[in-house]
C-alpha cells in the first residue's frame, strides 16, 4: 500500500479518535492532576512548551494557534504551565535563533512550525540531545521530530482542486486556462497542497502558468500574477488556484489592477476573516475551513502528554504514521478538512466560534450579509 493510500486509510479513524480523547480530556483523562493508567509523569505540572510559529502575515497564528495553545497548555497542567513563544517572521535564521534561545532556556518540550522544513534540522536535533521533544505542528521539520500534528494537506490540494472545477462549471475542460499560485518551497506543506490540486485538475483545465510563492507573501503572489496576466491576458484566464487566502488577496489587486471587473473564481485556504468577506461579496469562490481549535487544542495534549510521560494518552492521539525526508513512521495525528463557501459559513466559522456574525458583515458587507441570510 502506497503512503498515501495509507494516510487516507487513517483519516476516518484519526477524526473518530479526536472526539473521544476530547471528551477523555474534558474528564480529566489529560489532566495532569488526574488518575490515569499511563505510567508514573515525568514531570509535574510546573512544565515549559516552548512553541514557535513561522510567520505574521498569516493572521491565524498570533489570533488563533497561540493562544488557544496557551489556554489548553495551563487548563491541563492546573494554571501552572506556561507557553513560552516566539514568532520567526518568515525568517528561517530567526527561528534557529528562536529554538537555540529555548534550548538555552531549558524549555520542557518543543512545538515546532518550521519557517524552512529543511534548514531547521540541525537545530532540531540539538534540542533532542538536550533531552528536549520536539513535536511538528502543522508543518512536517526534518530532523528527530517525535511527533507531528497536522491537516490532511493532500486532502487541501484535493478540496481546492474540487471546488474549483466545480465553479468552472461543465464547461470545464483543458481549452479552460487557468493559474496555479502554490506556496513556498521551503514549506513541505506547499509541495502537498500542490499535489493533491494537481491529481484533480491535470487533464481537465490547462495550467498555463504556475508559481511557487516566496514565503507565501501576498505582494509576491500579485507580482506572481501580474506576469500571468501580461503572459496569457486578462480575459483568457478562466480560474486561478490560490494555495492560501493572504495570496489570494493579492492575486485579487493584480487582477482588478489589469481592469478585470468579473473576477474569475480564485480558491484560498485559513478561512481568514478578509477571505470570509471576499467570498460572501462575491470576489473569491473559496476557501479551506481548517479547525485551528482542534489542531490547537490536541498540539497542546500532545506535548504535555509527552513531557509529563503520560505514554497511553500520547499513543491515543498520533495513531497514525508519516514520513519526512529524513525520519521514518513518525507518530502523527491528521486532521480533516471542509470547503468554506458561501453555502456553509454559519455552519463552520460561526458555529464553531471563529468569527461572530459582527465581524463579518461589517458595513461595507451588509447587503451581501443580508442577501445569504446572515444577520
Amino acid at each position: 500500500m502506497s503512503r498515501v493510500a495509507r494516510l487516507r486509510r487513517s483519516v476516518t479513524a484519526v477524526a473518530a479518535s479526536v472526539v473521544t480523547v476530547s471528551l477523555a480530556a474534558g474528564c480529566g483523562a489529560l489532566d495532569a492532576g488526574g488518575e490515569t493508567a499511563s505510567a508514573t509523569p515525568a514531570k509535574g505540572n510546573d512544565i515549559t512548551v516552548g512553541l514557535l510559529l513561522p510567520e505574521t502575515a498569516n493572521t491565524r497564528y498570533d489570533k488563533f494557534d497561540y493562544p488557544i495553545i496557551k489556554s489548553k497548555v495551563e487548563s491541563l497542567t492546573s494554571g501552572q504551565g506556561k507557553v513560552d513563544y516566539a514568532n520567526a517572521g518568515a525568517d528561517s535564521a530567526k527561528q534557529a535563533r528562536q529554538l537555540q534561545q529555548m534550548i538555552d532556556d531549558k524549555v520542557d518540550v518543543l512545538l515546532l512550525d518550521a519557517v524552512d522544513a529543511h534548514a531547521i534540522a540541525g537545530e532540531v536535533k540539538k534540542a533532542k540531545d538536550a533531552g528536549i521533544p520536539v513535536i511538528a505542528y502543522d508543518r512536517l521539520a526534518e530532523g528527530p521530530i517525535d511527533a507531528y500534528i497536522s491537516f490532511d494537506n493532500e486532502l487541501v490540494g484535493e478540496v481546492q482542486g474540487r471546488s474549483l472545477l466545480e465553479a468552472l462549471g461543465g464547461g470545464a475542460n483543458e481549452s479552460k486556462k487557468i493559474v496555479m499560485m502554490n506556496g513556498s518551497v521551503t514549506d513541505p506543506n506547499a509541495a502537498q497542497f500542490k499535489k493533491g490540486a494537481l491529481s484533480e485538475l491535470n487533464g481537465k483545465v490547462t495550467i498555463a502558468q504556475s508559481f511557487d510563492t516566496k514565503d507565501w507573501k501576498p505582494e509576491n503572489a500579485e507580482a506572481n500574477m501580474t506576469k500571468a496576466i501580461a503572459a496569457i491576458g486578462e480575459d483568457n484566464i478562466a480560474g486561478v488556484y490560490s494555495a492560501n487566502d493572504g495570496m489570494a488577496g493579492g492575486i485579487i489587486d493584480a487582477l482588478e489592477a489589469a481592469g478585470v471587473t468579473k473576477l474569475p473564481p480564485i480558491t484560498g485556504q485559513d478561512a481568514e476573516l478578509a477571505a470570509v468577506q471576499r467570498i460572501i461579496s462575491g470576489e473569491q469562490y473559496m476557501s479551506v475551513y481548517k479547525s485551528y481549535p482542534q489542531e490547537a487544542q490536541t498540539a497542546a495534549e500532545m506535548a504535555v502528554a509527552r513531557i509529563q510521560g503520560r505514554d497511553i494518552q500520547f499513543d491515543a492521539l498520533t495513531r497514525d504514521k508519516v514520513d519526512s525526508p529524513t525520519t521514518k513512521d513518525v507518530p502523527a495525528q491528521l486532521v480533516s478538512v471542509v470547503a468554506l463557501t458561501t453555502a456553509n459559513i454559519r455552519s463552520t466559522v460561526i458555529e464553531d466560534g471563529i468569527y461572530k456574525v459582527s465581524d463579518i458583515c461589517t458595513a461595507k458587507f451588509e447587503d451581501d450579509c443580508e442577501a445569504l441570510g446572515l444577520k
